[in-house]
């Protein structure tokens, strides 16, 4: 996560959202930019301006048409996490991706956050891999040597040793051991005999 997290945050509540902004400026993430909004019409707004990767929101400002209203503002995939104030919200909340009580101490929030933006972090180091990349890291699980790598997806030697260094690079993983891991929990591999 070295490069700024946009992350808008959408709350009514002026004294509920100043909480949450001071909470959200005490947690150990270095780059995360927050940008905040009262009502709707600031919300589409910013969203459309921001573009941010993490959406913080008062389920009551846009009720229960979350995909839809991120559809509208031209984020799709934009992930969300519902504002919980009041029991009566956990019907809206059943979109949203995670949920922040106002009754969650600062390192429940943090560790909601950590994990939603690390799994988005995750999905988008799996997704720069090319179908070639994936193929050779199913070889190297099955410990063949660059020269049978070579042989079995018809390559040169030369660009087996050149998808294995893209692969480190874009993975940030240098051993066989980490690639058989990023392999078994990517579901590249099959564990059954």
């Amino acid at each position: 996560m070295s490069a700024t997290v946009k992350i808008v945050l959408a709350e009514p509540s002026t004294i509920i959202r100043q909480g949450l902004l001071a909470v959200l400026k005490q947690l150990q993430m270095p780059h995360m930019e927050v940008f905040e909004t009262g009502n709707i019409e600031r919300l589409r707004t910013a969203l459309i301006r921001q573009k941010p990767e993490l959406l913080l929101i008062n389920p009551n400002l846009i009720g229960d048409t979350l995909p839809a209203f991120k559809k509208s503002v031209g984020l799709p995939d934009m992930k969300c996490i519902a504002l919980q104030t009041t029991l009566l919200e956990g019907m809206l909340c059943k979109s949203y991706e995670e949920v922040i009580s106002i009754y969650d101490n600062p390192d429940q929030i943090s560790d909601k956050l950590t994990a939603l933006l690390c799994e988005e972090e995750k999905e988008r180091r799996h997704d720069l891999l090319s179908l070639r990349e994936k193929e050779v890291i199913v070889c190297v699980v099955k410990g063949m040597t660059n020269k049978q790598i070579a042989d079995t997806l018809c390559l040169s030697m030369h660009t087996v040793i050149t998808h294995r260094r893209n692969i480190s690079a874009k993975l940030q993983i240098h051993s066989t051991a980490g690639l058989t891991i990023y392999a078994i929990v990517n579901k590249l591999v099959d564990m059954e005999p």
